[in-house]
């Protein structure tokens, strides 16, 4: 089948019943995608492709846009489905098949449920209704119409009730008839002949009853019979109204709609009114049921003088209240007291209103005269003459109006701004218009400047060597005050786009030339250039920055010329940039994050430093633009040192030198920078015979390297090594004496055991180096390093030993090293009770001695104690640590 063909059968399957039920797309996936049995991967598929493709091709008709954007969103969700039939599995898809048949079968019941709330007991609904029913359950009209007819519903338009009486005085009718004891009219005319049900609706109906002329002159001879007394009279009122003109069935027929519509007023239900309708007025029930109906859904006024004298009012027209009551009352007819009672507001507000109006007639100003008329309206919306005579009362004029030329940059344009109108009644809008040769007298004299403001707005299309004036009008309703006027003005645009190209001794210009411009002039510090429309060229020195100004000439009227202010631009011609041919880049001892880069000076041109993250793509000399240049990397801030440039990069890169030379640079040397920034806060500690290092690590560093050199020899020999490379007399690592041992550790490694462990012996000094470790270019490099040095620590050994006779007892403290020293301090302190003492200041000094030789001993008296008591000694020298006895030796007592 074709697009067209398919297409057309699927709007008319499918969209139209869709369209119809509200937009409501179909809940059967089956009809939506129009899929044919037998189901398969293929076939579903393309299906689903070829019914989006004509989505898309309907959704140009106006009438199908919100239906096919609710189908394409719900396709959405829709589309894991296809997927995974595309995919082969079927499964999804037929399982959402079954629920839609269940979906669309709730919804039609939920519908159905709906329609039949909304028909209730008089089993009758208007079309409106079931549009509404239709589009919010989401179902097709036509199947909501079918389950109307299936549960015997009926769908028809209420019919026409009247909205007032045909006899102006029916008031007066209605209480006679109550006087008299009738249910309604007809009850009074036919009386006991109305013995079965009557028709009112389309035309006056009942058994043995014909409703004409010859019934009212039979009713009226009856009464005609009868004795002079008050029923008569009350029967001659009703006679007068069957008399007057109007049909006898209208009269019924609103007698019957007028009752009807007092019950539902006092909030009777359906079941009542259809009730009062049959079983109290005696309507036959098909009639009943239709003047129900109509009851329930009209949208009249209750009726009467009164209901019409409250609509009017209501809506605003109390002119045509007033004149309402007045006519009645011309008439003759009484009005009862609740239409009199509106008939009186109605007068009221007419006069006042009326007074207002008269005096804003005589009011000279038109503001107050405005603001009288608008309390007029206010009262009476509808009063005659008010509205017009308002929207004819002009505001009070802009009082001045100024215009400014604005060329600059290549536009054209001119910027008007005013006082606003002193009026302050009423909305007051602004016309602006703008005339050539002479100021405009009026709104409609002249061309109309578009945008709308309340103190200015810019004109961005005036016309170019004319004299132009413009005009300001205030305008409220439809009159308009005297325009405020400005001008004449000529607008003349400068030159725009204006470049300026500086070479090796000469200079470039280049502009656009305004049209309607008849040439260009082009000074230098006074003199004139030799130029063209829209160029020149200019032979300069070099290194010397020339000021030019470029001006637009115009003819005027008289054949003469005018010329612009003109565009100033300057230039510096300059010889070409010379490259950096060598540049050497090191780390700043005082700050390892800066980058000292030294190089010889160009000739020509300032030297700039850029980061790129890939190599230069330029070869060393080439000379590119300087756009190009940052376009492909980042520019460095530098600091100009002696020999070079300070710089901190940040990450890692190449580092490119340029030379710049107005809007041209020169490629030169670079240099691959590795970004390995220093650890920050090492910290060493002994711990016994290790040493255990702590620092921060380097951000974005995967290893650092740890480098220390054991002994007072290997460090000094290392310092001299250092002193020799640094000065090019010997290469780092010659001396192997002076090598550092080394020690890669990770970040994993560094967390996992809490810092780095190195082994040293206590009575070694150590030099310690930690840099950041990285890969460049496949060559392991490392960043600046952060050092720290322990100085070696002396273990001294120390026994305590009693000795000679109980009364005369002796205590000697022997002192052991690996080496001989001296202490500069040893307190030996005793501390009564079964603690320990840990610090000097715990106990009692027993003894103390200075510049003690190790090896050796030191004697005192026993000290003389009554209970257990500890002994132990202490050093104050940093560079001593003292090695305690057993226990055994240091405890006196138990």
């Amino acid at each position: 089948m074709t697009s067209g063909g398919f297409d057309s059968d699927y709007q008319r399957g499918v969209l139209e019943p869709a369209r119809a039920a509200g937009d409501q797309p179909p809940e059967d996936l089956r009809l939506r995608y129009a899929l044919e049995d037998p189901l398969t991967p293929d076939r579903v598929t393309a299906r689903v492709k070829q019914v989006r493709q004509c989505w898309r091709r309907s959704r140009g008709q106006l009438k199908y846009r919100r239906l096919v954007d609710r189908l394409e969103a719900e396709h959405r969700e829709l589309a894991p489905l296809f997927a995974a039939a595309e995919r082969g599995d079927l499964g999804p898809l037929e399982e959402r098949l079954r629920g839609g048949r269940e979906r669309a079968r709730r919804r039609r019941s939920a519908a159905r449920a709906r329609l039949a709330d909304a028909a209730g007991l008089l089993r009758m609904v208007t079309p409106a209704e079931v549009e509404d029913i239709a589009r919010t359950a989401g179902v097709a009209r036509a199947e909501l119409e079918e389950l109307a007819r299936r549960d015997r519903i009926e769908v028809r338009e209420p019919d026409p009730l009247p909205a007032s009486a045909p006899y102006q005085a029916f008031g007066k009718v209605r209480e006679s008839l109550e006087v008299l004891g009738r249910r309604h009219l007809a009850d009074f005319l036919f009386g006991a002949r109305l013995a079965g049900p009557m028709r009112v609706l389309d035309g006056f109906a009942a058994r043995g009853v014909v409703l004409d002329s010859s019934a009212v002159f039979n009713a009226a001879s009856r009464w005609a019979r009868r004795s002079r007394d008050t029923s008569t009279t009350h029967a001659d009122t009703v006679l007068a109204a069957l008399r007057s003109g109007p049909d006898p069935a209208d009269l019924v027929r609103y007698d019957i709609v007028e009752r009807l519509r007092e019950r539902l007023r006092q909030r009777a239900s359906e079941r009542a009114l259809l009730r009062h309708a049959t079983e109290d007025l005696g309507v036959e029930e098909d009639d009943a049921r239709r003047l129900v109906f109509a009851v329930l859904r009209e949208g009249a006024p209750g009726g009467g003088v009164a209901g019409r004298l409250r609509a009017l009012l209501d809506g605003g027209e109390v002119h045509a209240a007033a004149e309402l009551a007045n006519a009645a009352q011309e008439s003759g007819t009484e009005l009862p007291e609740e239409a009199a009672v509106l008939a009186t507001e109605a007068r009221r507000r007419v006069a006042t209103a009326s007074r207002l109006r008269e005096a804003a007639v005589a009011e000279p100003d038109p503001d107050r005269a405005w603001r009288l008329l608008a309390d007029a309206l206010r009262l009476v919306r509808d009063l005659p003459g008010a509205a017009e005579h308002q929207r004819r009362l002009p505001p009070l004029p802009v009082p001045s109006l100024r215009a400014d030329v604005d060329v600059g940059g290549g536009e054209r344009s001119v910027r008007l701004s005013w006082e606003e109108s002193p009026s302050t009644a009423g909305e007051v809008i602004y016309h602006v218009v703008r005339r050539a040769g002479r100021p405009p007298r009026g709104p409609a004299d002249g061309d109309p400047v578009p945008g709308r403001h309340s103190s200015g707005l810019r004109d961005d299309r005036p016309p170019v060597n004319v004299p132009l004036y413009y005009g300001v009008v205030a305008i409220r309703g439809e009159a308009a005050a005297p325009p405020a006027v400005a001008g004449p003005l000529v607008v003349r645009p400068e030159v725009r786009e204006v470049e300026l190209a500086p070479g090796d001794g000469v200079v470039t210009g280049r502009w656009r030339c305004p049209p309607e411009a008849a040439r260009v002039v082009v000074l230098r510090e006074g003199r004139v250039v030799a130029t063209g429309r829209e160029g020149f060229q200019e032979r300069v020195p070099n290194g010397v920055t020339h000021h030019y100004r470029i001006r637009a000439v115009y003819l005027e009227e008289d054949g003469g010329e005018a010329v612009t202010a003109g565009v100033g631009a300057s230039v510096t011609p300059t010889a070409p940039p010379d490259p950096v041919y060598e540049l050497a880049a090191v780390p700043d001892p005082a700050d390892p994050g800066l980058l000292l880069v030294r190089f010889d000076p160009p000739a020509h041109g300032t030297v700039e430093l850029v980061l790129t993250e890939e190599a230069p793509p330029w070869p060393r000399s080439a000379l590119v633009p300087v756009a190009e240049v940052r376009r492909e990397g980042r520019r460095l801030a530098a600091t100009p040192v002696e020999g070079g440039l300070t710089v901190r990069p940040g990450a890692g890169g190449w580092l490119l030198a340029v030379t710049v030379a107005e809007d041209t640079a020169a490629i030169g040397a670079h240099h691959r920078h590795v970004n390995l920034p220093p650890p920050r806060r090492l910290v060493a500690d002994r711990r016994g015979e290790r040493v255990h290092l702590g620092f921060d690590w380097p951000p974005d560093v995967t290893e650092v390297e740890v480098s220390y050199r054991i002994g007072a020899d290997r460090i000094a020999t290392g310092r001299i090594e250092a002193h020799l490379a640094e000065s090019g007399r010997v290469e780092p690592g010659r001396l192997d004496s002076g090598a550092p041992e080394r020690l890669l550790v990770s970040r994993a490694a560094y967390e996992t055991q809490g810092g780095v462990r190195l082994d040293v012996p206590e009575d070694e000094p150590v030099e310690i180096a930690v840099a950041a470790s990285g890969t460049a270019a496949g060559t392991r490099v490392t960043g600046p390093p952060v050092t720290t040095e322990l100085a070696a620590r002396a273990v001294v050994r120390y026994d305590l030993e009693r000795s000679g006779p109980p009364w005369r007892r002796t205590l000697t403290v022997r002192l052991t090293c690996a080496r001989a020293l001296r202490i500069a301090r040893l307190h030996l302190v005793l501390r009564a009770g079964r603690v320990m003492p840990h610090r000097p200041g715990d106990g009692e000094t027993v003894g103390t001695w200075e510049d003690v030789p190790v090896p050796g001993e030191l004697s005192v008296p026993f000290p003389a104690v009554s209970g257990p008591c500890w002994l132990r000694c202490f050093a104050d020298d940093e560079g001593v640590e003292l090695g305690d006895p057993p226990i055994r030796r240091l405890r006196i007592g138990r």
